[in-house]
């Protein structure tokens, strides 16, 4: 089977990688048959708190962390993404490259986002619900687990998913819509089941399909299928495919099943090898 494009990969313009490699990025697509490959790198706002041990920490979250410990995300060079983007482009015709951005909570962050859409043509553009309040600050799930209730955290989450989708924002991709279960803390809450969250789901799902939106299936974990049925029971019409890779060998990762496993819920491939997949 033709693999379907890798819409949400990061290299080395991400601020939160420092093995991403654009162009080893490419040299991995077409090694492993991948026809389409979009870059969309993070762009964030959110200042949220650094890991100081775990499995989150890492030297690129330190080394971004100010003395209270908290990250602020450096800004998105546009202009030299863009350029290693042509160079790229030049150097693997064989490889369509889309530009992108991931775009952390773009509705706290209208105006900024506006500004950096005008700086260049990009693709493929995700929105992506990376934190949530925590008192007076914000952070990620997997800061927000080990003191908050596990099943009202992820009700939160689903909660907002609505309120960023309701707007206009320039984003046409809901990512991982299951980011949270990333960390989810299977240690004292069990095995996760989406069935016990099936109304916040579902309503999250229809708010994202009414505003014209695509769901992604991220790999970095596997989406679990119950969620992709509820998408195409509540009217989503296209889903997009992302390895969410950081790192070159990751490009495409799960790809067959997450393919096979779209198919199997109604999802085709479109025209063309970078074209979302839409319903039948």
């Amino acid at each position: 089977m033709i693999l379907p494009a890798d819409s949400h990969v990061h290299t080395e313009w991400s601020w939160d990688t420092l093995v991403g490699d654009m162009e080893g990025t490419c040299e991995q697509a077409i090694r492993i048959g991948l026809p389409v490959v979009a870059f969309t790198e993070h762009v964030d706002h959110t200042r949220w708190a650094a890991p100081t041990e775990g499995p989150y920490m890492s030297a690129e979250l330190t080394a971004a962390a100010d003395p209270d410990g908290l990250i602020t995300p450096p800004p998105f060079d546009v202009a030299g993404y863009l350029a290693t983007v042509e160079r790229c482009r030049d150097r693997f015709p064989e490889l369509r490259i889309l530009t992108g951005m991931e775009i952390g909570e773009p509705h706290w962050y209208p105006e900024q986002i506006a500004r950096l859409l005008a700086a260049g043509p990009f693709d493929r553009v995700l929105g992506s619900l990376h934190c949530l309040p925590d008192g007076d600050a914000h952070a990620e799930p997997w800061a927000l687990f080990p003191h908050r209730d596990p099943a009202g955290l992820i009700r939160e989450y689903l909660a907002e998913i609505p309120r960023m989708v309701a707007g206009d924002d320039p984003f046409t991709i809901l990512a991982h819509i299951d980011y949270p279960l990333r960390s989810w803390p299977a240690d004292r809450a069990g095995p996760f089941d989406p069935r016990l969250f099936e109304e916040e789901f579902r309503y999250a799902l229809r708010a994202t399909a009414e505003s014209g939106r695509a769901l992604e299936i991220n790999t970095r974990i596997p989406l679990d299928a119950t969620i992709l049925r509820w998408w195409h029971e509540e009217g989503g019409d296209a889903v997009s495919f992302g390895s969410d890779a950081h790192r070159p060998e990751l490009v495409a990762n799960g790809f067959r099943e997450a393919a096979a496993m779209a198919e199997a819920h109604g999802f085709r491939a479109g025209d063309t090898p970078y074209a979302l997949w839409g319903r039948l």
